[in-house]
């Protein structure tokens, strides 16, 4: 019988969805097992090969704990709101949830021929109303709540009001905006109730505030850093500024220490941690004020070094910083102007990487040195961000390179305090063993002496204090979008008013064009109805405007929104009550597995954590961590097609002829190349019109040889293999063998689709072990020793694999079990039904045939996993190998338990044996019992 893998995978497909094979129990005796993709965006293009390969992963390990007794709950969803069904919607008109749609369904189509054992009725996608009903929610929480630091965890606002009514502002120790005045109880209990909501505004976990912001116009939108690459937007690659914007923000700095211990406590990468480290950038030093001379204005610095503060000898300020403007001089003011100007078109990824190119102007400013009085020119440059510490330094160049660099540029002085230093050449970082010099109180002390002497005589003329800062701000939390979840806010006399929940969701309006408006405004100030009667709870349009109507929110939340979360959801999709039960919470607790990308490591997975811990805080879940696992897949590369024009020319020669010709290579896409390397001219020349008439020059057999370049697998570089033309030609079951055999799931590897024969040969020998001709046949008789012992020796080594989750090397323990078995001509019921079972996870459409063949009626899902039994494992042979004189000349296998006599007189008796020794009586023969047979003389 015939491998029909196209109707067995179709057969298996059609009767998991039938039977919700795999659908998860909120409740269970078994315990339980939480598996988890990361969120994928669908997009137009579909799948390629390169996608499903963390998919597969999960779903191997998925499958492989419930054959082991686990209740495992292996969800899948959609990030469906997002910037690419936006800019198509504006191309061409077509609503972004139309297009979501579609695309969603060619996604759910292809994952479903891959086979994965997904609970599709928990299916969540971040568009859905009733999905971001619950995002708006949370918003709303964190608008209600403040981080009480003493606490060390976020509280209900309504406690802070109390505790301003009763004693006032100045004992709370909160994290909250830095231009605070201290004022009484009654102070605060004659306020207005306006008064009081402006002043809430200030501590308010998610808040309002005027943000420098990555500014694109092209696409009217606000972009994060990891959607800009090289100072411009990763998508459409458009130009990139830098603006102030009045956005919403998340006070995600609160949580900075708590973000930093929680890694010690998960499983996860050291590299992933270190990223997020570094990304949170905890040090510990002084805050500083130096004195603005002409205004009068602290410029406040933090500093690691206080102990160098009388190195310094000029500030830097971000070109954005607040007091440029007020304290530049007439004289510098053109050459201030254009500066800004020039920086505003600079990521600030790309400032911060630059380290060769050294920029900046004098503002003509000087500032008070706290301990010398001396005037200190003030500098701007844009190696300084507005938004990383105070957005200003203080320069201090024998102590730290960039500094030195600026200084040396410019001409500015460079002060040495460091005794016995030379800093000729180059700035001195050093800290262990350096002794301050010409630093006044300071001058011969150690590091860590002058480090706590200087805080200390900051704080004595209140000129500074010691602080640990963090490299992470809080996240702006706006968007200029229309494809985004609205903010449940509307605002009354400009401040901002939470929609109840009772009234949630707010659906997006619809609009007319996806653009800003003319004015500027986001997509959403092109609603005709988009104002909100709050005596009604209703959205009206212009004409009802009057008593209680207000303006709703024009910005959308971003892409991260609905993924902080989402794994929540999932646990309790459907509940319209809460967005997750404290009975679900409870059982399933958070992730056990959650397999991904590592580009998310400082975006989504630390939003996701600050989002858990802030909803652990107000009691909404009962876990700090939302991931106790993580891993992440390495990327399936494509294998590029090149072809070579000359320069200046439509003419294209074949990479074979190159020689000192100028040539352009030129992307061709992959499905016009063969096997051997040779394109299709005619469909190359049809493929575009800039192409019809050029020239190919090939080579004497007429043929156009291309090159070849292992690159990221992208629709750009026409490189892509389509998953289902794979399943197509060899079976979904021969995709995810072959993706998994490719090398170390967390290792980057290239796609050679000619190399998926060998996993498909390998099931067709498999489907063999079953079938006698075109007749299934399994024996009940009892196995070989040698069967049972392959099969157990490859049960303990794919087991130890998978827990592993080294997939790849448990793929090659399968074709040596199945070639081994072959050879043996197995066919008995006692090793085959196991083996199925085994390799059920890996390859389960062939796994469901052959178990329904062995005549069982349920999935093979529900088989419980196979036990390696040591016993089968245990030697009782060994292969000697017989030498003469030390020379090995034959091998010869014998039982173990043979005793010295028995081996002598076995070993002599054979014909071989006789051969070497051509009549000679040997000397005497050596022999170690398991070991060796040495015959001398």
């Amino acid at each position: 019988m015939s491998y029909h893998f196209n109707e067995i995978e179709a057969k298996w497909q059609k009767y998991w969805a039938e039977n919700q094979t795999f659908k998860a129990s909120n409740s269970s005796d078994k315990p339980k097992f939480y598996v988890l993709d990361m969120f994928p965006y669908p997009s137009g293009a579909g799948l390629h090969v390169g996608h499903p390969l963390g998919y597969i992963a999960s779903d191997i390990y998925a499958r492989f704990k419930r054959h082991k007794g686990f209740n495992v709950l292996h969800p899948q969803g959609y990030d469906s709101f997002g910037l690419p069904a936006e800019q198509y919607a504006i191309q061409t008109g077509q609503h972004p949830a139309i297009t979501t749609e579609e695309n969603i369904a060619r996604y759910r189509q292809q994952l479903d021929q891959i086979g994965f054992s997904f609970d599709w009725s928990r299916e969540v996608r971040t568009s859905d109303p009733e999905y971001y009903k619950w995002t708006q929610w949370i918003f709303i929480q964190l608008f209600e709540s403040w981080y009480d630091k003493d606490a060390d965890k976020a509280r209900s606002i309504s406690e802070l009001e109390i505790i301003f009514s009763k004693e006032g502002n100045e004992k709370v120790n909160v994290a909250c905006d830095d231009d605070l005045e201290i004022f009484s109880a009654a102070q605060w209990n004659s306020f207005s109730a306006e008064e009081k909501q402006q002043l809430l505004l200030k501590y308010r976990l998610t808040y309002l505030a005027e943000t420098e912001v990555n500014w694109c116009p092209e696409l009217g939108t606000v972009l994060a850093n990891d959607e800009i690459v090289n100072g411009v937007s990763e998508r459409g690659g458009y130009p990139v500024v830098r603006k102030k914007m009045t956005q919403w923000s998340m006070r995600i700095s609160a949580y900075a220490e708590r973000l930093l211990q929680g890694l010690e406590g998960i499983d996860w990468s050291e590299s992933l941690k270190e990223s997020q480290r570094n990304w949170i950038g905890k040090s510990v030093g002084a805050m500083v004020k130096f004195k603005e001379q002409s205004t009068g204005a602290d410029i406040s610095v933090f500093t690691t070094r206080p102990d160098t503060i009388f190195g310094v000898t000029f500030m830097t300020l971000a070109p954005e910083h607040e007091l440029v403007e007020k304290i530049t001089t007439p004289q510098q003011k053109e050459e201030v102007e254009a500066y800004i100007k020039k920086s505003a078109k600079r990521s600030e990824r790309e400032r911060m990487a630059d380290v060769k190119t050294i920029s900046g102007v004098f503002t003509g400013a000087y500032a008070e040195h706290p301990f010398t009085k001396e005037p200190v020119p003030i500098w701007i440059g844009d190696y300084v961000l507005a938004g990383y510490g105070t957005g200003a330094v203080m320069a201090v160049p024998c102590g730290d390179q960039r500094d030195y660099d600026f200084a040396k540029h410019f001409n500015i002085p460079i002060k040495n305090i460091f005794e016995n230093i030379d800093i000729s050449e180059e700035a001195f970082s050093g800290k262990d063993g350096t002794i301050i010099a010409d630093s006044d109180f300071l001058s011969g002390l150690p590091y860590k002496e002058a480090l706590r002497k200087s805080i200390e005589e900051l704080e004595n003329i209140n000129r500074g204090k010691g602080k640990t800062n963090y490299r992470l701000r809080d996240a702006v939390f706006s968007r200029q979008r229309y494809w985004g979840e609205p903010f449940p806010v509307y605002y009354v006399d400009g401040l901002p008013q939470m929609i109840d929940k009772e009234h949630l969701p707010l659906r997006l309006p619809e609009v007319e064009k996806y653009l800003p408006t003319e004015e500027g405004e986001p997509p959403l100030g092109r609603a005709k109805n988009w104002l909100w009667n709050s005596k009604t709870n209703q959205i009206v349009g212009e004409e009802e405007q009057g008593e209680g109507v207000y303006p709703l929110e024009l910005n959308t939340m971003p892409g991260w929104a609905g993924s902080s979360w989402y794994f929540f959801r999932y646990m309790d999709s459907q509940n319209d009550e809460v967005f997750v039960s404290k009975e679900a919470q409870d059982y399933w607790e958070n992730v056990d597995l959650y397999i991904g990308g590592s580009e998310h490591a400082t975006g989504h997975l630390l939003y996701a954590r600050f989002w858990t811990k802030f909803l652990k805080d107000r009691e909404f879940v009962n876990v700090e961590e939302p991931f106790k696992k993580l891993i992440n897949q390495g990327m399936i590369l494509g294998t590029s097609a090149f072809v070579y024009r000359l320069e200046g020319e439509n003419k294209f020669i074949s990479k074979n002829l190159i020689t000192n010709e100028k040539v352009q290579p030129i992307h061709a896409d992959v499905s016009f190349v063969n096997a051997s390397e040779e394109l299709d001219i005619e469909a190359f020349k049809n493929w575009r019109a800039d192409y019809k008439d050029a020239e190919f020059i090939t080579d004497e057999n007429g043929k156009y040889i291309v090159g070849r370049e292992v690159e990221k697998m992208s629709k750009s570089k026409y490189n892509v293999v389509n998953p289902d033309e794979i399943g197509q030609q060899y079976g979904s079951d021969s995709l995810r063998l072959y993706e998994m055999f490719l090398g170390p799931l967390e290792q980057a590897k290239p796609w050679n689709t000619a190399g998926i024969t060998g996993v498909h040969s390998f099931l067709k020998k498999l489907w063999k072990l079953y079938h006698n001709g075109d007749v299934f046949e399994v024996s009940e008789e009892k196995p070989s020793a040698d069967s049972l012992k392959t099969l157990h020796k490859t049960i303990k080594k794919v087991t130890e694999d998978i827990e592993a989750f080294s997939f790849n090397t448990s793929v090659s323990n399968f074709m040596i079990c199945v070639n081994e078995l072959g050879a043996q001509k197995c066919n008995q019921r006692e090793i085959l039904e196991p083996l199925a079972v085994l390799i059920a996870p890996y390859a389960p459409h062939i796994a469901e045939e052959l178990w329904n063949k062995l005549g069982h009626k349920e999935s093979i899902s529900t088989a419980t996993y196979p036990i390696c039994e040591e016993k089968y494992l245990v030697e009782s042979t060994k292969q000697y190998p017989v030498s003469f004189n030390g020379k090995m000349r034959f091998t010869l296998e014998l039982p173990l338990d043979m005793s010295k006599e028995e081996i002598e007189k076995t070993v002599m008796a054979d014909e071989r044996t006789q051969k070497q020794l051509d009549g000679r009586t040997p000397k005497k023969v050596i022999i170690v019992p398991g070991k060796i047979v040495n015959i001398v003389g």
